[in-house]
């Protein structure tokens, strides 16, 4: 890494008294310090796109102590971190890198042509207290956009952005973990927002930061943003959902180890992007390990964005719910997905919780969207509740008595193959619970092996073109 000298900074940092551009649209940088690209490929059994991710190898450094981060003292470090990522824009493209030792700091916003770098050694402490994460920004809440409290890391409409190093991302449970229960007053507040999303309510009307609406923000969201790396970073406890690509397209996150297990602690979740590498990680989760998702109702029907072309390879999963689960916010619809040598290990887990299946897909009446095209192989599990596949069609949860359907539309789902599967223990191999005027198609299985078989080894309703080579 290059670093930029003090005498050098002072003029960047005088440069931010002009207005700032909205978001993060990106500036023209200087010749002298244009990012290049890397460009990485993965083998699929579609078309898979290479991606490319920004390389930061050439940039200069922002240390955060040289914009007055001290350990222990939240405002310093806060303000320090948000100055040093407007040098490193308004520079062209840096590198802030958090040195070793414990930073105790609120929301960071990531600007375009940043690499935020936590070094090995040191840890990002994210502060407890929702007002920290005030005011609210342009998100979405288990598929419905809002405006919601901060992610604790974010960027929004950002180009070549990126999250590294051998440190450590924590967030202090103290309130998130209380607002786990989701009490009474959180689903009023979600009820509400369901009945705003159906109706068409502008997004910028659906504040949902009052009344005890409980609605806990992402670890880290990349929104609307293209080029992005996630590499080589650990990421302890999380609000909700951690690592959470909205509305993205080229995206790599690779080495990264994630011991998560409070409530909706999915580990990635992939929403309406595109593009998308998950390689060579870890989970601990308390949810899905991958959960593709795609909007939910009217919202994703009106954005009409699909997720598209992801693959997970190489990944151990030391605890949660799926392996790879797709929905139930599938309303643009999920294509081409690709998951090859995972492997589930639950006995050397920090926590154990019932792991249910190695490929999940749910949705519901009110979803629409579509999937087609998912592939899982060369996959192995210890002991799971559920099988190799699993597919339903009426998962409501608690929303079935809690807000009407608007609009009845069923999910066309086609082209699910799973193959050289290795299980020690399962409930069963394959089941699929499809509705009779919308049967799943084109299903495949081959080479599964189970050691210790619980139920019925398969069960289809309403599904057509099966391939039983299990």
């Amino acid at each position: 890494m290059a670093t930029i000298s003090l005498s050098r900074r002072k003029a960047v940092l005088a440069g931010l008294a002009a207005p700032l551009l909205v978001g993060c649209a990106p500036l023209r940088a200087p010749a002298a310090n244009k990012l290049s690209y890397k460009r990485v490929r993965a083998t699929a059994p579609f078309d898979m796109p290479g991606i490319d991710v920004p390389d930061f190898s050439s940039s200069p450094s922002f240390l955060i102590t040289d914009f007055g981060a001290v350990q222990g003292d939240l405002r310093k470090t806060s303000a320090a971190i948000a100055q040093a990522i407007a040098a490193a824009n308004q520079a062209g493209a840096g590198i802030v890198v958090v040195p070793a030792g414990v930073w105790l700091t609120g929301k960071i916003h990531l600007k375009s042509n940043v690499n935020l770098h936590v070094a090995r050694g040191a840890t990002l402490l994210f502060s407890e207290r929702p007002e920290e994460y005030l005011p609210a920004v342009f998100t979405s809440w288990e598929g419905l956009e809002c405006y919601n409290y901060s992610p604790l890391v974010y960027a929004y409409d950002c180009d070549n952005v990126a999250l590294t190093g051998e440190g450590t991302l924590t967030a202090k449970l103290d309130v998130w973990k209380i607002w786990y229960a989701r009490p009474k007053p959180h689903m009023d507040a979600l009820v509400r927002l369901y009945h705003m999303a159906a109706k068409s309510v502008p997004v910028g009307e659906r504040r949902m930061v009052g009344d005890n609406a409980n609605l806990r923000p992402q670890f880290v969201q990349f929104n609307r943003c293209r080029n992005v790396l996630i590499e080589d970073i650990s990421i302890v406890d999380s609000p909700f959902w951690v690592l959470h690509p909205y509305l993205c397209r080229d995206v790599v996150i690779r080495r990264v180890k994630i011991t998560a297990n409070g409530h909706n602690n999915d580990g990635v979740d992939p929403e309406m992007s595109q593009n998308v590498l998950i390689e060579d990680c870890v989970f601990d989760q308390g949810d899905d390990a991958i959960s593709v998702k795609s909007g939910r109702d009217q919202d994703a029907w009106r954005i009409g964005m699909p997720s598209r072309n992801i693959v997970m390879r190489n990944c151990r999963i030391k605890n949660g719910h799926q392996l790879m689960a797709i929905g139930s916010e599938l309303s643009g619809g999920v294509e081409n997905v690709f998951v090859d040598n995972c492997h589930f290990d639950q006995e050397n887990s920090t926590r154990r919780s019932e792991i249910n299946n190695i490929l999940f897909v749910k949705t519901n009446e009110r979803r629409g969207g579509y999937v087609k095209n998912i592939f899982v192989s060369n996959v192995s599990a210890t002991r799971i509740a559920g099988g190799a596949l699993s597919v339903e069609t009426d998962v409501l949860y608690q929303w079935r008595d809690l807000v009407p359907t608007y609009e009845r539309r069923l999910t066309p789902i086609e082209g699910l193959h799973v193959s050289n599967i290795e299980i020690g223990e399962a409930a069963f191999v394959c089941r699929i619970k499809a509705e009779k005027d919308m049967p799943v198609k084109n299903v495949s299985l081959a080479n599964i092996k189970v050691t210790k078989l619980l139920e019925q080894a398969i069960r289809t309703d309403n599904v057509e073109g099966f391939i039983n080579n299990a």
